[in-house]
């Protein structure tokens, strides 16, 4: 990437692309005949989207490529690529309660960065990246439902609504996350000297 001349913020973008993939080809999944090879492509994109936030890191700290707006460009397309993966998975999952928790996972991932990030921004810039369900556990959650959903398509078998019961894990994830953040958060506050 440094020798193709990528900067951290163009692949920081880049995985809003990725991520698009994911997204779209597991809403593609859900009414194609060929369900199964949408499955994989969408496992693919949730992973390149993490390849993609690896190596914006990468390039900015071993690449020396640090720049004044790179905070934003690896904060912004993360929230964007949460929104574009989760949401289709629920109406990939194919049932209301699906739906609506995928909206729900959407909602928890942002809710869960932004506490990460008021926790930096009240602590002199010390984020709380602790799970169970941080970005890279969300994503490794999902991925594994769309490969179990390829792989229930291949073995062309009826089975339980997976990708349901997958945003369940996801969300409930979430709620612990939260919480534990929150607690990391309040203790870390209390233990601050008052000025003055």
């Amino acid at each position: 990437m440094l020798k193709a001349g990528l900067t951290p913020n163009v692949v920081s973008v880049l995985s809003i692309g990725c991520a698009a993939v994911g997204g779209g080809a597991a809403l593609m999944a859900s009414s194609s005949g060929h369900a199964w090879a949408f499955w994989l492509l969408a496992a693919a994109g949730i992973q390149l989207r993490l390849f993609c936030n690896m190596m914006d890191g990468l390039l900015a700290v071993e690449g020396g490529l640090k720049s004044v707006t790179g905070d934003l460009f690896n904060e912004i397309p993360d929230r964007i690529d949460d929104a574009i993966i989760l949401v289709p998975l629920g109406y990939a999952g194919g049932t209301d309660w699906s739906v609506a928790l995928g909206w729900a996972a959407m909602g928890g991932a942002m809710l869960t960065a932004y506490i990460r990030a008021l926790g930096a921004s009240l602590t002199g810039g010390r984020h709380d990246f602790c799970g169970p369900m941080a970005k890279p556990h969300r994503m490794f959650a999902v991925t594994v439902g769309c490969l179990s959903m390829m792989t229930i398509d291949i073995m062309n078998v009826k089975a339980p609504p997976l990708m349901l019961w997958c945003l369940v894990i996801v969300n409930a994830g979430i709620v612990i996350t939260c919480w534990r953040r929150t607690t990391h958060l309040v203790k870390a506050l209390n233990q601050k000297k008052p000025k003055g």
